[in-house]
């Protein structure tokens, strides 16, 4: 197959937010918006380039991961912790370990700069096979107390997640994504046409 993973350069730019678009297009609704995050992020203060990795093959960007700085909240304290996101493969490549292999790539650089623990939003279908476990393990919650079976996390560290009561707080360009400026964004790649499918989440 001849995968290579590698951190990202600046001539990936485009590539990375393309094969973006390419794996997240109507797959959690009509169209998509992580493209537009991938852009965004990178001139972001939280973000995490040095845990950026991609996948390449044959001279072609065919997957990418991000990270960026996040945190947990308790009365007492604010711990410091990471997520990742996104994490796409291009579907001409899906189903072939790229995603598996950006991520243990990653996870490992992460291990090694000591970082405490990871948390994400992810497939509990997928995740728990790399380490992932539900963040209510824990005790943990999302920032308005909440929880569901895609709040996961991973500890790199002994006792990275022990903060019982903690609320999570994701990275505010996260959560910055006005539909407008994507699509706006959007008209910079190729037409792809936006459906409603099933499985997709409800507006």
């Amino acid at each position: 197959m001849g995968i290579v993973i590698r951190p990202e350069r600046p001539e990936d730019y485009y590539a990375s937010e393309l094969v973006t678009k390419r794996a997240f297009w109507n797959h959690y609704r009509p169209g998509c918006d992580e493209h537009y995050l991938v852009h965004k992020l990178r001139d972001d203060p939280d973000y995490l380039p040095v845990l950026t990795r991609v996948a390449e093959a044959d001279g072609r960007i065919v997957g990418l991961i991000m990270y960026a700085k996040a945190c947990l909240k308790t009365e007492e304290a604010e711990i410091p912790v990471i997520l990742f996101g996104p994490l796409g493969v291009d579907p001409d490549w899906q189903r072939q370990g790229i995603g598996g292999m950006l991520l243990k790539d990653s996870l490992q650089a992460a291990r090694e700069m000591g970082h405490r623990g990871v948390i994400i939003f992810g497939d509990p279908g997928y995740y728990p096979r790399f380490g992932f476990r539900p963040c209510s393990e824990w005790g943990i919650t999302t920032a308005d107390g909440g929880n569901s079976p895609a709040f996961m996390g991973l500890a790199l560290v002994p006792g990275g997640l022990d903060y019982p009561g903690a609320r999570f707080y994701v990275p505010p360009v996260y959560e910055d994504l006005p539909p407008d400026e994507v699509e706006a964004f959007d008209k910079g790649f190729p037409y792809m046409e936006k459906l409603r499918l099933p499985g997709q989440m409800a507006e």
